[in-house]
C-alpha cells in the first residue's frame, strides 16, 4: 500500500508541475500583429530605394581635373546629328540609375526614340537634379567635351536628329561614362 501511496504522490506531483507549466507556457508571447493602435516601425530608407537626395550629388560639385571628350557616332545606315544640340551630364547616383533604367530602360547605354523616352517620363522617380546637371553644345562636327571633372561616374545624354531620312524618328541618346585619375576619357554616343 505504501508502494501505491508512493506512486500516486509521484503522479500529483508530475501533474501538478504539468499543469504549473502548461499555465506559464500561456503567457507566453506569440508572432500575431501588434496590438490595436501601435504600428510597427518602417525600415530605414536604402541608398538605393531610389530617392531624390540632394547630398548623394555633392562629390559632382567638387573641382576635378578630368574631361569627358565625347562624339556622336555615325555607324548604322541611318545617319544622325546632334550638331547645336545641348549635350546634358547627370551625376551618377541611386536616383539618376533609377531614372535612366526607367527613361532608357538600361542604365549603362541606349538609343531610342525620343517619343519612347518621353511616354516613360511619368513613371520615373520625381527630383530635381538641374543643379548639379553640366550642359555644353554638340558642335557641327558632332563632338563635344566637359572639362574640370572629378572621379566618378555620369550620364551624357542628347538627342540626335536624322539626316536627310525623313522617315527615321529622332533619338534620345544615354551613355554611363567615368571619369578618374585626371585624364581625358574619349567615348562615343
Amino acid at each position: 500500500m505504501a508502494y501505491k501511496l508512493g506512486a500516486m504522490a509521484d503522479l500529483a506531483r508530475f501533474l501538478a508541475a504539468a499543469a504549473l507549466l502548461g499555465s506559464l507556457t500561456a503567457c507566453a508571447p506569440s508572432l500575431g500583429p501588434p496590438p490595436p493602435g501601435r504600428m510597427a516601425a518602417m525600415p530605414p530608407a536604402s541608398a538605393d530605394d531610389g530617392a531624390f537626395r540632394a547630398g548623394d550629388f555633392a562629390w559632382s560639385m567638387q573641382p576635378g581635373k578630368n574631361t569627358l571628350s565625347g562624339a556622336l557616332s555615325h555607324a548604322g545606315a541611318v545617319r544622325y546629328t546632334c550638331a547645336g544640340a545641348t549635350v546634358v551630364m547627370t551625376p551618377e547616383t541611386p536616383w539618376s540609375r533609377r531614372r535612366m533604367s526607367i527613361l532608357y530602360k538600361s542604365d549603362q547605354r541606349a538609343a531610342l526614340p525620343t517619343d519612347d523616352v518621353r511616354s516613360r517620363q511619368n513613371q520615373a522617380p520625381p527630383g530635381d537634379s538641374n543643379p548639379y546637371v553640366k550642359r555644353t553644345t554638340c558642335d557641327a562636327a558632332d563632338h563635344f567635351s566637359f572639362t574640370g571633372l572629378p572621379d566618378g561616374a555620369w550620364y551624357i545624354v542628347t538627342l540626335a536628329k536624322p539626316v536627310g531620312a525623313a522617315n527615321a524618328p529622332p533619338l534620345a541618346i544615354m551613355r554611363r561614362v567615368t571619369t578618374r585619375g585626371g585624364k581625358v576619357t574619349a567615348f562615343e554616343l
